[in-house]
């Protein structure tokens, strides 16, 4: 049997991937519905999966018409 394991993402890195800020991000994946909310020390941070950060990039490059 195979097992597939996840891989995540931490927000600071897919904000630099992506070349927005965190914040940013952070306001786009809650609207989106992506990433994996986790409680770091006394803050809370996103991660996010290859396939998460795929649909955050069709969300991020679409235009309004």
């Amino acid at each position: 049997m195979d097992i597939f394991e996840h891989k995540y993402i931490s927000q600071s890195k897919a904000a630099t991937l992506f070349g927005m800020t965190e914040k940013a991000l952070c306001r786009i994946s809650r609207e989106g519905g992506d990433g994996l909310k986790e409680r770091v020390g006394m803050h809370e941070e996103y991660f996010f999966t290859i396939e998460e950060l795929r649909n955050l990039c069709e969300l991020t490059t679409q235009t309004v018409n």
